[in-house]
């Protein structure tokens, strides 16, 4: 009896082993046919959707244009699809023999070109749209292309640029290793020729007002509008009252194989340097960072990244330092002594004659040009340092000259100043 139990419950459990199998495979088998079903139904859907776009009576017109907006692009190269849309137009008429139409060209956005090295300065960007842009930086360290350092020139101007035909001789020949860039009042049109470095390179630009933080707004925008073309290793700022002292090669040179940027930044214990400073810049800036200098910059291009990156600083300046402070000389020259001191040299590369006093430079008329005026400034008495060592060439730039220096400036240029 407790044998035949026995076998009759291991047949039992057999049993309700053999039911638990068959009740796995049929629930595997109805989900494989409900997943083959409902992927038949998917693609029947989506199959669909072409039809249902195209039938005007089950959808109204698409209210959003299918045109990319390519009104800040940079024109590279033509149409290399086939898919001309002159290609009509090519014949004039009859059979061979007619003149086909230029093929039209297209804008790619995409292009390394037009990212690294935009010709179309026009832009609709805001300050801080521009800013962001411009503070891009790679992380990988070897270029994509062919990389040559160039010099950018940034005017800051109240409009006109009396010493144009002296800069234009002076870039000529050498377009290949600069970049020119004009800040002018809202609304002026510069008057050059189609050959002339300083065709089309104005940019966006905003009011100024001497003394004022638009003043260094303008220097900033300068600066990042430059930033954008990524061939542009060393920045200068620049008036209209400014000329080179000496030819292009010299300058490219100095400030190419620079270790330093030329960033006037020094203490000066008297109202008009430490009695500018305001307590409310506390506890950001203190009074042993307070710094003061000339405008006329020159930096490279990591320092020029700082200097547009930054807004935490700048804020405290538009804030506190307002007239009898000016921005344009403290804000850089104290950034830089807080954060980056040992990237600068601490000197100017462009002269300039305060000894009459006063609010302004000695200004420069015709009478005042002669060989050995130029020579005074091009050899200066007191040495300097270039990458630590001592020279006597400090000077690049000169400033301030009236348009009627512009004469015999260009008589001059070729036998004193070597262009």
């Amino acid at each position: 009896m407790a044998r035949g139990g026995k076998e009759e419950g291991e047949k039992h459990i057999g049993l309700l082993k053999l039911a638990q199998t068959l009740s796995f495979l049929l629930i595997f088998m109805a989900g494989i046919i409900i997943g083959l079903a409902a992927s038949s139904h998917i693609d029947r859907y989506f199959n669909s959707l072409p039809r249902m776009f195209s039938s005007s009576t089950h959808l109204q017109t698409i209210p959003f244009s299918t045109t990319p907006d390519y009104s800040n692009c940079t024109v590279i190269h033509r149409d290399c699809t086939g898919n001309d849309e002159n290609d009509e137009n090519d014949d004039d008429g009859g059979g061979g023999g007619g003149v086909k139409a230029e093929k039209p060209k297209v804008r790619d956005c995409w292009s390394i070109d037009g990212f690294v090295r935009p010709e179309n300065l026009t832009h609709v960007m805001t300050d801080d749209e521009l800013f962001w842009r411009a503070s891009m930086v790679p992380v990988k360290e070897e270029y994509p292309y062919e990389r040559v350092p160039k010099v950018a020139f940034l005017f800051l101007t109240r409009g006109p640029l009396p010493m144009l035909p002296l800069w234009e001789k002076f870039f000529k020949g050498n377009e290949k290793y600069l970049s020119v860039y004009v800040h002018t009042p809202p609304g002026y049109d510069m008057n050059v020729s189609r050959d002339s470095p300083f065709y089309d390179r104005q940019i966006p630009s905003q009011k100024v007002e001497w003394g004022s933080p638009l003043l260094t707004d303008a220097e900033k925008r300068l600066l990042a509008n430059a930033l954008l073309d990524f061939s542009n290793e060393r920045f200068v700022l620049l008036s209209e009252s400014c000329v080179p002292v000496y030819n292009f090669s010299t300058v490219y040179s100095y400030l190419i194989n620079s270790a330093y940027s030329f960033v006037d930044s020094y203490d000066e214990p008297t109202r008009y340097g430490r009695g500018r400073y305001s307590r409310k810049m506390l506890p950001d800036i203190k009074l042993h960072h307070w710094r003061k200098g000339s405008q006329w910059f020159e930096v490279n291009r990591k320092i020029a990244i700082y200097i547009i990156s930054d807004s935490k600083y700048y804020s405290l300046f538009k804030q506190f330092c307002r007239p009898a402070c000016y921005p344009d000389e403290h804000y850089i020259p104290t950034f830089l002594n807080m954060f980056h001191g040992s990237m600068n040299a601490n000197r100017s590369v462009t002269w300039v004659d305060w000894s009459i006093g006063g609010p302004h430079p000695a200004t420069y008329a015709a009478a005042n040009i002669t060989e050995e005026f130029l020579q005074s400034i091009r050899k200066n008495e007191t040495d300097c340092l270039y990458n630590d060592e001592p020279t006597s060439l400090c000077f690049l730039f000169a400033r301030k000259f009236s348009p009627s220096a512009l004469a015999p400036l260009m008589n001059l240029s070729s036998t004193v100043m070597g262009f």
